[in-house]
């Protein structure tokens, strides 16, 4: 059986590093201004940070992933009027454009992680819309395979998997993300549709699954995200950002409900390096959590002004018009993973996207 390591895990066992990216200076903004973060938790802010070529577009930023390279991959929804364009993207560690590909997923792409499998790694994406279906593919885009709704777990309705259409329900197949098993298996998160978490085998075979919809306590309202927390210090076990509650759930690793920790706004995702866990949350902040789930620092929070905006207008406006974005300060974090030296990336779900780069400082 193949030996797999999840996407995010390629970490230094050494103590955090400290990385120094280049600063932006001008005229009104110091190298300190771009520092946010309190206490141990300090990052240099770049938003922005990784740049399309000028023939591609920004269109709604969802999910980061690095690779054993250190390269970054970025998915965006997309538009699925626009058939040639890719869904993603790669960068350096510079944030130097490398390639893009996945034309497939335009209009529905999603989540993404990134596992070695016997010393290669290969690249797993979700989409959702009118996409519906989870794939394997190589780094340079190539599909090794491409699954849809698991007919078999009998919670869909007829003809997801055979004609998947742009219909949403609690019937239909809306894949958010992955996380990977010991035994090279997967769990994926349906988290705009069913709201089951599935298992699979090692070849992408549907096993079993857990949850549906509900108000907590093993079933869910959005499981958007999903993770293996194997930290030092407590058992192994599967944590879902369980979104529209507003809490992490925390399973056994056989999918048996352990407990839930609340006092998120929107939750979206999850990663961790060796000590801490990283919670985008799309109520404006990245939460850094310990191995027992206790918040030790929250980062560029705007949280007053954003939901100040939406009871003005009923929705999300500032997330449409990036003159009200500031600097140091979050709108809307939908997924974020630490990379190779410690540092992280941030996605957010903004109308013509925006990946930020945290380095600790």
């Amino acid at each position: 059986m193949a030996s797999a390591t999840p996407r995010r895990r390629f970490l230094k066992t050494a103590a955090l590093a400290t990385v120094c990216a280049p600063a932006i200076f001008t005229a009104k903004r110091s190298a300190a201004q771009d520092v946010i973060g309190d206490g141990d938790f300090k990052y240099r802010c770049e938003h922005l940070f990784p740049q399309l070529p000028d023939r591609y577009t920004w269109q709604i930023t969802h999910n980061v992933a690095v690779d054993p390279d250190n390269n970054l991959y970025v998915i965006h929804e997309g538009d699925a009027t626009k058939t040639d364009h890719p869904s993603i993207f790669v960068f350096d560690s510079a944030g130097k454009f490398i390639r893009a590909f996945g034309q497939q997923f335009q209009g529905g792409g999603h989540g993404l992680e990134v596992r070695v499998e016997d010393g290669t790694p290969f690249l797993y994406v979700t989409g959702y819309q009118q996409v519906k279906s989870i794939a394997k593919l190589t780094l340079q885009g190539e599909t090794i395979w491409q699954h849809y709704a698991p007919m078999k777990s009998g919670v869909y309705a007829a003809g997801e998997a055979s004609s998947p259409e742009k219909i949403w329900g609690r019937d239909r197949f809306m894949p958010t993300n992955f996380a990977f098993l010991p035994d090279n298996g997967f769990l994926l998160a349906d988290g705009y549709g069913s709201f089951y978490i599935h298992r699979y085998d090692s070849d992408g075979n549907w096993v079993s699954c857990f949850g549906g919809e509900g108000d907590g306590q093993g079933t869910f309202k959005t499981p958007h995200g999903i993770w293996i927390d194997n930290r030092k210090g407590g058992d192994s076990e599967i944590v879902v950002a369980d979104r529209a509650n507003n809490t992490l759930q925390c399973f056994t690793m056989d999918g048996g409900y352990k407990k839930t920790v609340s006092g998120f706004g929107l939750p979206a995702n999850m990663d961790t390096n060796d000590k801490l866990m990283v919670v985008p949350e799309l109520v404006a902040r990245v939460s850094l959590l310990d191995r027992d789930h206790n918040t030790v620092a929250t980062i560029g929070d705007d949280r007053e002004r954003v939901l100040a905006d939406k009871k003005e207008n009923n929705g999300f406006v500032i997330r449409t018009d990036e003159s009200k974005w500031q600097q140091g300060k979050f709108v809307h974090p939908h997924d974020a993973c630490f990379d190779k030296e410690d540092n992280l990336y941030v996605a957010e779900w903004v109308a013509t996207g925006r990946v930020t780069k945290l380095t600790r400082v």
